[in-house]
């Protein structure tokens, strides 16, 4: 069910209780209203009867044409009652057939405190009444009562009114349901088919978070599609590059056109573009894996020192054929976090800093617990990075020396590696120092 169609149901709902409880709540707001009035002119009457001396007249017996005829203009039941609550006179019932009014509560009450008043229905009529009863001077109690089907009857005459109100009001809300569901939904609807433009939108300031969030995720998809876009280019391009040199190569030795000394030389550039092509295919996975969640990382306690170790040694022989010094320093320390993956962040770390170093340079791979946090640190004396670059020099294949980088091997993607690892443990945190011509210091914390 869409946004607007339930808004407009949920609308017509409440306008429907709203306009039942409305109906409800008149009716009994009127029917008290009506039972206080006719219950006030009960009290009226019998207070005039009682003051005229007019309960005389209507009830001799040769006035009693012109009782009938004024409790019937007034559809109004007088009743004279004795001391002993015996009815001696009815404009409406024989007197004969009437039980003991004594027990009556309206009767009740006014021999014991003057004045007495009820809404019950009525034994000898058989129908529910509104009943006043007054104590005059000679004990006798006068009694004046009035119908309810009198009031109800009331009621059920501005019934068709009032079913017509409610019919046309309600359809008047179904109206307005409509038109103020659009309000709401129109600003929502402009945005969704200008969120390239949202800035121009208008909405509620309710809609400002959940619009700046989904404003954030658009440019955030755009930016990955850029990137995206921006990788695959990149990729085609530095895959062509070993494929051209391996290819150009080998049709030189199959043509014949090379000599004995020229086929080795060409099989070793064979080799060595080979050894970057697979090494480069190797990182694009890698960094694939990374961005997906194709499988559940296990995150245990490892040893940091140990790994480094291990790492160090493996890069030892290419720390010497770069004539660059590769010292580890520190001591054991646990954190939780991927085995493999701080195995490839250490290695990629130590790899760079030995690729983009000066001959006779250093690089001193630190692990140790310092103000609180455990530490990882690969410092270099390199080539150092510009501070112009440095925003960008963990983006994929990003490189500060290009020459220098297809020189020494590097792929380009070895930091950008460095980067979805920290990224894939929340504990762990990335950090750069460096400066040109004078080095490189990258730190990883954990807590």
């Amino acid at each position: 069910m869409g946004l607007k169609k339930r808004i407009n149901l949920q609308y017509m709902f409440l306008t429907f209780l709203a306009t039942v409880a409305t109906v409800t709540i008149s009716s009994v707001v009127f029917y008290e209203l009506i039972k206080k009035e006719v219950v006030s002119d009960l009290k009226t009457y019998a207070d005039l009867m009682v003051k005229s001396d007019a309960w005389e007249i209507v009830t001799s017996p040769q006035n009693n044409t012109i009782a009938v005829s004024m409790s019937d203009e007034k559809q109004i039941r007088i009743t004279l009652i004795d001391s002993d609550g015996k009815a001696i006179y009815d404009s409406d019932a024989d007197i004969d057939d009437m039980e003991n009014h004594r027990e009556r509560p309206e009767v009740a009450e006014a021999f014991e405190n003057g004045s007495g008043q009820a809404i019950r229905k009525s034994e000898t009529m058989g129908k529910s009444a509104f009943y006043y009863a007054v104590r005059m001077d000679n004990d006798c109690v006068l009694r004046v009562s009035k119908e309810v089907s009198s009031l109800t009857s009331i009621l059920f005459q501005a019934m068709p009114v009032m079913v017509i109100l409610c019919v046309n009001l309600f359809i008047l809300c179904v109206i307005l349901s409509n038109l103020l569901t659009r309000s709401i939904i129109g600003p929502i609807e402009r945005l969704a088919g200008n969120l390239d433009a949202s800035d121009s939108v208008k909405v509620y300031k309710e809609l400002v978070p959940f619009v700046t969030t989904i404003r954030q995720q658009h440019e955030d998809i755009m930016r990955n599609a850029n990137m995206r876009q921006e990788f695959t280019a990149n990729v085609s391009h530095e895959l062509k590059t070993p494929l051209t040199s391996i290819s150009g190569y080998s049709e030189l030795i199959e043509s014949g056109m090379a000599n004995d000394s020229d086929i080795v030389r060409f099989a070793r550039e064979i080799h060595k573009s080979s050894n970057r092509l697979l090494t480069l295919i190797n990182d694009i996975i890698r960094l694939s894996e990374l961005d997906g969640d194709m499988k559940e990382d296990i995150y245990e306690e490892v040893n940091l020192y140990e790994i480094a170790q291990n790492c160090v040694d493996m890069l030892q022989m290419s720390a010497g054929k770069h004539n660059v010094s590769l010292v580890l320093h520190g001591s054991s320390q646990y954190v939780k976090a991927n085995k493999q993956m701080m195995e490839e962040l250490i290695y990629n770390l130590c790899d760079n800093a030995i690729r983009y170093n000066n001959p006779g340079g250093s690089v001193d791979v630190t692990v140790e617990y310092k103000n609180g946090k455990t530490l990882v640190e690969v410092k270099d004396t390199g080539i150092g990075i510009p501070k112009e670059h440095q925003e960008r020099i963990f983006e994929r294949f990003y490189r500060v020396d290009k020459s220098r980088s297809k020189s020494t091997g590097g792929t380009g993607l070895g930091l950008a590696i460095v980067k979805h690892i920290v990224a894939k443990h929340p504990n762990a945190k990335l950090e750069l120092n460096s400066e040109a011509g004078k080095g490189t210091t990258i730190r990883v914390l954990f807590d």
